[in-house]
């Protein structure tokens, strides 16, 4: 357990960054279901939408430090291919 001023408040800081980046993570991953959902139907319109949508979210994501810069490009990269292979078919 914390005991020192420092400590304690270090503490205090840790739990509330860790809620905040729970929810950062909580609302890339609906974005990642939405387009995950779009794909499965088989709408290439509704597919496009989603990823532009979550496009931007998953870049906050690295610039607030929740998730790494290579991991979303990596996401974006696959995503974006499968979408269009939706769209082709």
């Amino acid at each position: 357990m914390a005991n020192t001023e420092q400590s304690k408040k270090r503490a205090r800081q840790s739990e509330a960054r860790y809620a905040v980046n729970k929810a950062r993570r909580s609302r890339i991953r609906t974005f990642l279901r939405k387009v995950e959902e779009a794909i499965a139907s088989g709408d290439a319109a509704s597919a496009e939408a989603a990823l532009k949508a979550a496009q931007p979210e998953l870049a906050r994501g690295v610039s607030k430090g929740v998730l790494h810069k290579n991991t979303v490009a990596r996401k974006m990269s696959r995503l974006s291919s499968r979408v269009k292979g939706v769209a082709k078919a």
